[in-house]
């Protein structure tokens, strides 16, 4: 645990133990589902195209957006002081990965024995600053709150087939997105590796690894649930910051 940064412990499947999620990092892996890419242009985010990348498209997430099961999505007041004609902050249902061991520079045939376990994440985005700000994503995928994970982490050892894990988003008890990890253009093992190519990986670090299609806005009192197969069902309710 950082100082000043609160504690989101995950109990771990199987373990009497919980752990103590403290990242350096979150990296985030963008258009890493095709049926993503295809409603691409109705999302509206700067970088995002109908062309597969040629290499995953890497984003980072400040750990300080970092919240547990059943904590609120907070939506910030400064969303609303810019008064967007159309304001649109999204859910986005991804399967995370957190490292146990430093890598640097991996095989992607070595990758997955880095990893400590898995869990739900919900990459939540507000798209105009996502879209307008000149410096890229990260303040739009950063705001306090914007990370809820839990509600387990999942030792790989418990994982059947971490390629063929069904991943579903709930919006109010409606199905918003339904997908299957089968449908990513970069497996786990190969971004693991890319991206421990470009920068080290240390322990407790959070990889997010793409949403698929069916993103959509959230609003004050939705209740989102991102559910993946093997792991469990994420929960949190959403609220306004009230104005200043």
């Amino acid at each position: 645990m950082r100082l000043g940064h609160p504690a989101i412990e995950l109990p771990v499947a199987g373990e009497s133990a919980s752990y103590t999620v403290a990242p350096t990092k979150v990296i985030a892996l963008g258009l890493n589902y095709r049926d993503h890419i295809a409603e691409s242009e109705s999302v509206r985010v700067q970088g995002f195209t109908k062309e597969e990348p040629e290499e995953p498209v890497l984003f980072p997430k400040l750990p300080s957006c970092l919240v547990g099961h059943e904590q609120p999505i907070v939506i910030p007041s400064i969303v609303t002081e810019y008064a967007f004609e159309e304001s649109r902050t999204d859910y986005e249902g991804e399967l995370a990965v957190v490292f146990e061991r430093e890598c640097r520079n991996v095989d992607e045939g070595d990758a997955l024995s880095y990893v400590k376990g898995l869990t739900c994440m919900n990459d939540v985005s507000q798209r105009n600053i996502q879209t307008g700000d000149r410096s890229g994503w990260w303040r739009g995928k950063s705001f306090d709150t914007f990370g809820p994970i839990g509600p387990v982490l999942v030792p790989l050892d418990q994982i059947t087939d971490i390629q063929n894990l069904s991943i579903e988003t709930r919006l109010n008890g409606k199905t918003v997105q339904s997908s299957n990890t089968r449908q990513m253009i970069f497996s786990v093992a190969y971004t693991i590796s890319f991206v421990s190519r470009n920068f080290t990986i240390y322990p407790g670090d959070i990889l997010l690894t793409g949403t698929p299609s069916g993103v959509g806005p959230i609003n004050h009192s939705d209740i989102v649930e991102v559910e993946i197969g093997e792991i469990g069902i994420l929960r949190n309710p959403v609220e306004v910051e009230a104005e200043r």
